[in-house]
């Protein structure tokens, strides 16, 4: 049977993760087609995917849908006014801005012009448990255990990664095609 749940291990995952990218992909598919004439229409797709989180959301808390509306919902302010959408917020303590990942308040408006299109969402959640919000708040490096200056260490280069008798590579690594 179909895991339908919103993603891979999605019960696992945090609300900020789970939340942030059904944000991003639905921002991508709508960047995507921001020059179409009949833009409007992806509605109806915006509407499936916010069914499809707030279930994701209620089956990872054996909940009711409308708990999970009754928790996260909130008024985003956007360009073209204010529109109602779910919000995550994930305190980060001693002064510092909070983590906030939104649904909705992505503008489905025709538009003539446009600047930068992304089709290529990052990834917030991956098959593995390392949770991108933990990470986050660890506010610690990673290597040496600093908590001055974190930094993302590459212990090795990507090409020693298909070396033979090592374990499987990552599901972030690049695949090698043969030449």
């Amino acid at each position: 049977m179909a895991d339908r749940s919103g993603g891979p291990n999605a019960r696992f995952n945090s609300d900020f993760s789970i939340v942030a990218q059904y944000q991003a992909e639905f921002r991508g598919i709508a960047g995507y087609y921001q020059l179409a004439f009949n833009l409007p229409r992806l509605g109806r797709l915006k509407y499936v995917m916010q069914r499809s989180l707030v279930k994701t959301l209620a089956r990872k808390y054996r909940v009711r849908v409308s708990r999970i509306y009754q928790r996260y919902r909130t008024v985003l302010k956007t360009d073209q006014g204010a529109r109602r959408g779910l919000q995550v917020t994930v305190e980060r303590g001693e002064g510092r801005k909070p983590l906030v990942a939104q649904w909705g308040g992505v503008p489905l408006k025709h538009k003539t012009r446009i600047g930068n299109l992304d089709d290529h969402p990052t990834q917030v959640w991956n098959s593995a448990r390392n949770e991108v919000v933990k990470r986050l708040l660890a506010d610690t490096c990673e290597m040496c255990g600093s908590h001055d200056g974190v930094e993302v260490h590459h212990i090795r280069h990507l090409k020693d990664l298909n070396v033979r008798g090592r374990a499987a590579k990552p599901a972030w690594a690049p695949s090698r095609r043969p030449a």
